[in-house]
This record gives structure tokens, sequence and C-alpha cells, in this order.
């Protein structure tokens, strides 16, 4: 059985990496096979799961001393910081829904 990389010595990994060496290693490469593509796939779709629609990256101002605020309650929470500002603002448009339900 072939040494892992991080148990072999300077030597030992110089000799397992030597044809890294050469110049356009890469003229060498070849298709990948349906196997490759199928890992590469399984590879590249990971990442954060969608939900509903997906996300969007925004850019906000918080205040330094709200945001450590919202951090601290997050992290006793369990949640990201993102997660908890996902809440506070469904909540808003909850508590707003119904006060415009009342007020009708």
């Amino acid at each position: 059985m072939k040494k892992k990389y991080w148990e072999m010595n300077t030597a030992e990994l110089a000799e397992a990496t030597r044809e890294f060496d050469q110049e356009f290693i890469a003229d060498k490469a070849r298709p990948l096979s349906p196997a490759g593509k199928a890992a590469h796939r399984r590879a590249a779709a990971r990442g954060r799961p969608r939900v509903g629609k997906g996300a969007e990256r925004i850019n906000i101002t918080v205040e330094r001393g709200l945001l450590s605020r919202v951090d601290r309650f997050a992290k006793r929470l369990g949640l990201s910081r993102a997660q908890l500002v996902a809440r506070a603002l469904s909540r808003e448009l909850r508590a707003s829904a119904a006060e415009r339900r009342l007020a009708s």
C-alpha cells in the first residue's frame, strides 16, 4: 500500500511528487471518465442548501455594539448571524401583516 503524503519523509515525498516538477504536465491530462464527471458534479454541488427561492448576499451597515449583541444572542441560540437576522425579519413581517389585518 502506498504511503500517504503526510506520512512520508522528505526524500520519499520528493520521489512521489517528482512527476509534477516537469513542465507542461497538463498536456498529459485526458478527459474525465463518466465516474469522474459524476464525482466532479457532486463536489461542485456542495455548499449552502437551497431554501425557498435560494439566498442572496446583501450588504448592510449595523452599529458595532448592536452587532456584538446580535452575535452573542445568536450564539446562545445556536444560530448563525444570518439565521437570526432572517428570523427577526420574518417575525417583523408577520407582525406587520397582523397589524394591517387588525386595522382593516
